[in-house]
């Protein structure tokens, strides 16, 4: 299976929440996380605090937080595609 591989290169908080994020192909997508915060790991990113520290790793090139979540890059390239998934498999996580 041959799928592309992205990589995170920068990103902005522009609302609680919500991130503009730019890719190494040179596409920027504007994500509301909001919709898929629940659970263990994405759960705590419920908090403005928490989620403001988001940061690029440096080896996966994704984005990640302190507290270990984390989304594929491929992920977050296909939003649009892939969130109505996501946010069905999110409701099922517990708070």
């Amino acid at each position: 299976m041959n799928h592309p591989v992205y990589r995170v290169t920068a990103f902005e908080i522009i609302a609680t929440h919500t991130l503009s994020v730019t890719f190494d192909d040179g596409l920027t997508r504007t994500i509301d996380f909001a919709p898929v915060l629940r659970g263990e790991i994405y759960g705590p990113l419920k908090d403005p605090q928490v989620f403001a520290r988001v940061q690029i790793d440096p080896e996966a090139h994704t984005l990640v937080w302190p507290n270990g979540a984390d989304f594929d890059p491929a992920t977050l390239h296909d939003w649009p595609e892939v969130v109505d998934d996501f946010v069905r498999m999110a409701q099922g996580w517990r708070d």
